[in-house]
């Protein structure tokens, strides 16, 4: 049956698809770096960037006018330096007073698991297995203070304390007379942080330069679920084109330099983000990417150049997200940043999708219900198409029997076994792809969905009921994939057997293979897929019924 090929086809598309993102995560982007690296060279090479390395900034000075700086490390931290910590409502972090680079953050309301509550989310750090960075500085002719320049601080401990911000300024002064004060601004209630480069120059000359800001990171050693792929790389944006990839392996290639304006680049990893975006939209800044001898990854800007006459002070900045990938603070951060929450290639179903989700959750605080309630209304969107779909499945149901007479009348002549069902299907109405083109509507729709669910950072950690206690998790008891093997098998006892003993054989093991490959999703993607065809099987029995208890016996 032309229905059995299709939904044979749908199967093996999806098969391919999770062996193509198991591949992807062990071989997509195989970094050149040795396995047997140790400690010492990962961190000496990923913090080894110095400016001499940085693309020459719009109007600044060129490479050659950039200082070249010696790399110190003690054996305790990313670079000899002093720690500063820093702990908001939302945050808790560490400053390097090398280069004031953020060395350590923690999440505070991200719990590593359910089970390790008092284990946060680590999201930066300068560990060998988990080495990832935000640095910055300036970059001129003379005088500079990047992001290997000691800086002094006034204290070693900062914290909200009530208020709705608080600032970490950090000090710095050339034997020439140029002051700089890197301050660290953050906010109550926001992953958004400020720094601001306040640059005093006392030199009795102009001073010309500009400020940069860059992630580095290493690729990460941890993978996700090998059937669950999801992007973990560098990201850019422009005007043009507002959410584009640049993976590890682009980078080793090739190094991007590019101007632009209204622009930002980021670091992503599922449901979290590392961003940095300019201070200024209008201004047209340099972006890049770097791979310091095989073994880090950046991607940064630098602003445009900015002259400051003796005697004054200009101040120089821009902000940096790093945080869950929460749509409704991104998109209010920059231009397209929640886009980073990558819907795939159907976003513009999926973001209409995510709104009924988040609208639903709103009344039943419980994102499960909000995913059952989801799949209830696009059943009732998609009613009458999957209603003409049921019949066309129902009727072929109900001819078969002659169509298996007919075969075995005709068995050695294809031509008059064609023509005599052909015959059945124009004596009964019948279109015998009629079930097909009805699901193939759907399909970008249950994408869609798929893609909401896999990437949306609220059902991380979401209870539903009873041992379902994490959404984005397996089901700990396979209950949910069993149940989920189970209805494709009474869906398929529904639908009129293939007349192909191969073809049906196939399909009687499809409930079974399914079942394996869904005790490794997310609950919350197997619960959708339960309900979904709980209510299938309901609308497909009463069509059934009525169409065979109508139809006269042939």
């Amino acid at each position: 049956m032309e229905t059995t090929r299709f939904i044979l086809l749908i199967a093996l598309g999806l098969v391919l698809t999770m062996i193509w993102q198991s591949w992807h995560e062990d071989y997509g982007d195989i970094s050149v770096q040795s396995e047997a690296s140790s400690q010492e060279q990962i961190l000496e090479s990923a913090t080894a960037t110095g400016v001499e390395d940085l693309p020459t900034a719009p109007s600044s000075a060129s490479k050659s006018e950039v200082p070249s700086l010696a790399v110190e490390k003690n054996s305790q931290g990313l670079l000899s330096g002093e720690v500063v910590h820093v702990k908001t409502d939302l945050l808790d972090l560490e400053i390097n007073t090398r280069g004031g680079t953020i060395q350590h953050l923690e999440l505070l309301n991200y719990p590593l698991s359910k089970k390790q509550q008092d284990e946060k989310v680590v999201l930066l750090d300068n560990d060998n297995e988990h080495f990832y960075i935000v640095q910055g500085g300036l970059l001129g002719k003379n005088d500079v203070a990047n992001h290997k320049t000691v800086f002094t601080a006034e204290n070693n401990s900062y914290t909200l304390a009530g208020n709705d911000s608080v600032s970490v300024p950090f000090y710095w002064e050339s034997e020439s007379g140029l002051k700089v004060i890197k301050t660290f601004t953050f906010y109550k209630g926001q992953y958004v942080a400020e720094i601001n480069y306040e640059i005093q120059n006392g030199t009795g000359a102009d001073w010309t330069g500009s400020l940069y800001g860059q992630i580095n990171r290493t690729e990460p050693k941890e993978k996700g679920s090998r059937f669950i792929y999801t992007y973990t790389g560098a990201v850019i944006s422009s005007p043009e084109k507002r959410y584009e990839k640049i993976d590890f392996g682009d980078i080793e290639d090739d190094k991007l330099s590019i101007d632009i304006t209204n622009g930002w680049v980021a670091m992503l990893q599922h449901y979290f983000i590392t961003a940095l975006i300019p201070a200024s939209q209008e201004e047209q800044y340099h972006y890049y990417t770097l791979n310091p001898e095989n073994s880090s990854y950046v991607i940064g800007a630098i602003s445009p150049s900015k002259t400051i006459a003796a005697n004054n002070t200009e101040t120089l900045g821009h902000r940096v997200f790093f945080g869950p990938k929460l749509q409704k603070q991104l998109e209010q951060v920059a231009e397209g940043l929640n886009l980073t929450v990558d819907f795939g290639i159907f976003w513009f179903l999926a973001k209409p999708l995510y709104w009924v989700l988040d609208y639903i959750h709103g009344f039943t605080n419980n994102w499960g219900w909000a995913i059952i309630l989801v799949t209830l209304f696009l059943k009732i969107c998609f009613y009458k198409l999957s209603a003409a779909g049921y019949r066309s499945m129902a009727n072929m149901r109900r001819v078969q029997p002659r169509l298996l007479s007919i075969k075995d009348r005709y068995k050695d002549d294809r031509a008059r076994l064609n023509k005599a069902m052909m015959d059945i299907y124009k004596e009964e109405k019948i279109n015998p792809l009629g079930g097909c083109f009805p699901i193939l509507i759907q399909i970008p729709v249950f994408i869609s969905l798929y893609w909401v669910l896999l990437e949306s950072v609220e059902l991380r950690q979401a209870d539903f009921i009873l041992w379902i206690h994490d959404l984005s998790i397996p089901d700990p008891y396979f209950v949910l994939p069993l149940l989920m093997g189970i209805t494709m098998f009474i869906q398929q006892k529904l639908n009129p057997a293939p007349m192909d003993p191969v073809q049906a054989k196939v399909m009687s093991v499809l409930p079974v293979v399914f079942t394996v490959f869904f005790a490794f999703f997310p609950s919350g993607l197997v619960l959708y897929w339960v309900v979904n065809n709980t209510l299938s099987i309901a609308q497909q029995w009463m069509i059934t019924r009525n169409i065979e208890n109508a139809a006269p016996n042939k």
